[in-house]
């Protein structure tokens, strides 16, 4: 079994990734671990410092997030929003589901992500979602 930590902002850029990215080998990890989560629907442990996604983020240095405050942040209020807690472990789609329901459904993507420079994308993506389908109880989350 992989490691299954995640930071919770990453229940917001699982959701709308499409295979854009900050390398060849961040995508190729990214889209590995998203098809895990999502079949495999591990127990993942919701941690505030780099996790299994953020293993090949060039980004990362000596295990630290060049913008850790900064995603810190975005993890805070993922987790705030949600009503969860650091170190909570919980099924993938679970979490995947509490943040549809809390933050995408709510309109609040952008009180999370306000300053990320994937937004546009995200939000772009969230609102074409929420226009189609209204109800999220009638997809598998």
């Amino acid at each position: 079994m992989l490691n299954s930590e995640i930071r919770p902002h990453h229940g917001l850029c699982t959701a709308f990734f499409e295979g854009k990215g900050y390398s060849p080998a961040f995508v190729r990890h990214m889209t590995f671990m998203i098809n895990y989560l999502n079949s495999q629907n591990p127990d993942i442990r919701l941690v505030l410092h780099p996790d299994s996604i953020c293993s090949a983020c060039p980004h990362r240095r000596n295990d630290i997030c060049e913008s850790e405050q900064k995603v810190l942040l975005y993890d805070r209020q993922v987790l705030q929003f949600c009503g969860l807690k650091e170190n909570q472990v919980l099924p993938w789609k679970e979490f995947r589901k509490l943040v549809f329901l809390r933050i995408l459904e709510q309109g609040r993507l952008s009180a999370v992500c306000r300053d990320c420079q994937w937004q546009y994308l995200c939000s772009e993506k969230n609102q074409k979602f929420l226009t189609t389908l209204p109800k999220y109880d009638k997809i598998e989350l």
